[in-house]
Formats: C-alpha cells, structure tokens, sequence
C-alpha cells in the first residue's frame, strides 16, 4: 500500500497551531493571549490575511513553563529572545506539524512594564474560538494597536494591516486606540507608524524605531539598540551580544548543526558586515546632499 502525504493548506494548518497551543498552555495553567494572524477580529484582516505563523502573547511570569512545555511536545527552538530581534521580545519555534509560533514575553512599542502591560489586556480579554478550542484574544481595539505598532517595524501585509487598524478606522474607535496608547506609554512606536516620529528626538528608544521603520545598518540598529536600553548594564550587555553568532539561526540556514569553523567564519564575517554597511550608509547620506 503506498503512502499518500496530503498538503494541508496554510490557514488551516494557523488554525490547528492556534488551538494546539492553547490546549497545551491550558494543560499547565498558562495565560496567553493570540494575536494577529487568523487570531485578529475580521474587520482588522477584510481581506483575509493569514499571516504565516502564530503569534502568542504570554504572562511574563509564565513563559518559562511555556517554553518547557514546547520542547517537550516536539517544538524545536529557532530563534531565541536574545538574538531573534531588537526588541529581545519573541523566540520562535518549529514544529513539524503545526509550524512556526513566536512566544511574545513583551510587544515592541509598548513601554510600560510587561507585566502590567499584559495585566491591562489580560483583563478586558475577549475569547474567539480557533480550530474548535476557545482562545482568549485582546479587545478589538488593543488589536488594532498591536497590528499599528507591529507595522512600524514590517513590510508588506503587516503594512496593509495599517489600511484596517488605522487608516479604516472610525474617530470612535481611533479615539479608543489612542487612549490605549497614551494607557500602555506606546508614543514612540505609534508615532514610527501613523507619523510625527520626529517630534520624540529626544526619547530613549527614538533611533531604534527610526532604523526599523526607516532603513539602516545593522551598526545603526545596534546602537539604538543601546540606546534603547533602560539601564547601563542592559546596554552593555546588547553591546557585548553584538558580534555573536545566532547559532540557532545559522542552523536552520545550513540545515544542520554548524561546525565549530562555519560558526568562527560566521563570526569573523558579522562585524565584516557591519563596517560595509555603515560604508554604504555613509556614501549613500554624501549621495543624497
């Protein structure tokens, strides 16, 4: 008898990923919150958006627990908090058949405390079902805002995004999304989406939000990346991280575990990097005068 494999088309395979990762976190005691994605109200996605995998908001204080419970449960680590963004706010994992979820321990552009942030959302929490199982999801609003500050650091169907969440937006609900953003300290990264990012010069994390809304180097998002960081030694830290290799990411590229060489020659070729960019950056400003 011959095995038949039957492709399982993208949306349903997000939604049988949504659902098994809520029944898992619902096995542990886990709170977390879907977001984008399939997991979005319909008049945020009236096109139909899917997205490519599922996205997960979880209690702070939970994430560890979560992330055992996934690699106990045949999800492979990708990327890590630390070297995934610049933000350190998601790690992503695999799974042969759910596919890719990113676990969120903060949302970029939320600048309150990640606990009371999730607290806020936590508590005015809708609940959608997905795949048959009941997921909680934030309100329509609080959606909204995490679809425009996601924006801000993406291309193109998270740019759409922006047609719904705020271009399409009523003044009653632009008003909603506004208090939360003044509720959650989430100026700066509102400002990189909808406009007026130049008048927060003078804030912390401005040149971070500039470089991923804009363009720039990869020494540039560093060093907003330093100042960015809420104290000195968190900014030496991302300084010491800088030149690291992302051997999990390496990984998955190669298709292997790479050798103790590829991860020096990847190691000796970042910084490498880096100095051409800022070259480019440098030439590409001289241009442009």
């Amino acid at each position: 008898m011959n095995e038949t494999q039957v492709s399982v088309p993208l949306p349903v395979r997000l939604r049988f990923g949504h659902a098994a990762v809520q029944h898992l976190a619902d096995s542990i005691g886990v709170d977390l919150l879907h977001i984008k994605g399939v997991a979005a109200d319909a008049s945020l996605r009236p096109d139909g958006d899917t997205g490519s995998d599922v996205d997960v908001l979880v209690r702070p204080d939970h994430v560890a627990r979560l992330d055992a419970a996934l690699r106990r449960n045949g999800w492979r680590l990708y990327s890590t908090f630390e070297l995934g963004s610049p933000f350190g706010h998601a790690q992503t994992y695999l799974h042969d058949a759910w596919g890719y979820i990113d676990i969120h321990r903060l949302f970029p552009g939320i600048r309150v405390a990640p606990e009371r942030a999730f607290d806020r959302l936590w508590s005015e929490r809708l609940t959608t079902e997905i795949a048959g199982v009941a997921c909680a999801v934030p309100t329509v609003p609080a959606q909204a805002l995490l679809l425009i500050l996601n924006a801000a650091r993406s291309t193109g169907s998270s740019r759409r995004d922006m047609r719904y969440a705020w271009d399409g937006a009523s003044s009653e609900r632009r008003a909603e999304i506004e208090a939360l953003v003044r509720a959650l300290d989430a100026e700066v990264g509102f400002a990189a989406t909808v406009g007026g990012l130049e008048r927060f010069k003078g804030e912390r994390d401005y040149r971070l939000w500039k470089v991923v809304s804009r363009g720039g180097s990869r020494s540039e998002e560093w060093w907003g990346r330093m100042r960015a960081a809420p104290t000195l030694s968190d900014a030496v830290r991302i300084a010491v991280r800088a030149p690291l290799v992302n051997v999990e990411h390496l990984a998955f590229q190669l298709g292997r575990r790479p050798s103790r060489r590829e991860i020096a020659i990847e190691f000796v070729a970042r910084p490498a990097r880096a100095v051409g960019e800022a070259w480019r950056a440098l030439f590409d400003r001289r241009s442009a005068r």
